[in-house]
């Protein structure tokens, strides 16, 4: 099954204040924190050079001082633009930089289409993709996979659940996500279940960007929307009051940082890299940073290469 970002392919937009104040973002917005919503707090944790790390980086890698890194830039608090429009933020941009200051190099974010991004890695466009990629046994048979977060799937609506939604039950609703994304695959499941059951199929709309998604839902162009945990928590305080979750998270998975399969050394590095920014604090700075109290329940205690997922 793939993730949350399952195979998501989304051009990222532009964004303008008055967006944010209407949506956690959208066609026009990146869901950078609100002067009036809870954000993360500025700057960005740092991290010093671990020398033992930085020797298992391949020559190929080092020679240009960069760790080029592949991500989709429309998923806050994850990875987005900041309000400048040009400014890659979030949890995984911090955590990539710190990762790169670990092995003696500077981190190059680029955006992708979310689709496009594996195949960067396979083609050495990228070096890593981090784009919250949830870890799967598909997904390890073409790249490696180094574990960093825990993430499941929630639902929100709009605030009050005016069109009193059941988790169990949206047969007949209309419904957003991110294209191809588990969640996508997981509202064609629950219609096709409401069709075997005699009841209409779930209305699904699913748009390249979640910020489009979450637009659509606080301007009533569908009543509920799937996505990742932090991504729900993120839009409900930035829509200020507008959304609410619906129901617990369910089908929780690791997030994985994507490397070429079969680079030895080099995923060790990575992996080493995650585990020291665990073990210094600095990664549960950035995860706080982006995700508030909320984001200690899914923050791991050991990065692993490939776990098995049982997905």
């Amino acid at each position: 099954m793939l993730s949350r970002r399952g195979t998501r392919a989304i051009p990222l937009l532009g964004l303008t204040a008055a967006v944010l104040l209407l949506a956690a973002c959208g066609a026009g917005g990146s869901g950078a924190p609100s002067s009036s919503g809870a954000g993360p707090a500025s700057g960005s944790a740092s991290a010093s050079k671990d020398d033992a790390l930085a020797k298992l980086v391949p020559p190929n890698v080092s020679a240009d001082g960069k760790l080029v890194i592949g991500s989709d830039a429309s998923y806050p608090p994850n990875e987005f633009y900041d309000t400048d429009g040009q400014t890659f933020i979030g949890m995984d941009v911090d955590l990539g930089k710190a990762i790169a200051q670990k092995l003696g190099l500077t981190a190059e974010f680029q955006n992708s289409a979310f689709g496009a991004i594996l195949l960067g890695i396979g083609s050495d466009k990228y070096e890593l993709g981090m784009s919250s990629f949830t870890i799967n046994a598909e997904r390890e048979k073409s790249v490696d996979m180094v574990s960093y977060f825990n993430a499941g799937t929630k639902a929100a609506v709009l605030k009050g659940n005016p069109d009193h939604l059941n988790l169990d039950d949206l047969c007949g609703k209309a419904v957003g996500t991110q294209k191809d994304t588990v969640q996508e695959q997981d509202v064609n499941a629950r219609s096709k279940k409401c069709q075997a059951q005699g009841k209409a199929p779930i209305a699904l709309t699913a748009l390249q960007a979640q910020t489009d998604v979450t637009l659509a839902l606080t301007s009533k162009r569908i009543v509920a929307m799937l996505a990742d945990s932090p991504v729900v928590n993120y839009a409900v305080i930035q829509t200020n009051g507008q959304l609410e979750q619906l129901g617990s998270q369910y089908e929780a998975a690791p997030y994985g940082i994507t490397l070429k399969k079969g680079q030895g050394e080099f995923t060790k590095a990575i992996q080493g890299a995650v585990q020291a920014l665990i073990d210094d604090g600095t990664y549960g700075k950035i995860v706080t940073k982006w995700n508030g109290a909320s984001g200690t329940d899914s923050a791991i205690k050991t990065a692993q290469i490939n776990p098995d997922t049982g997905q």
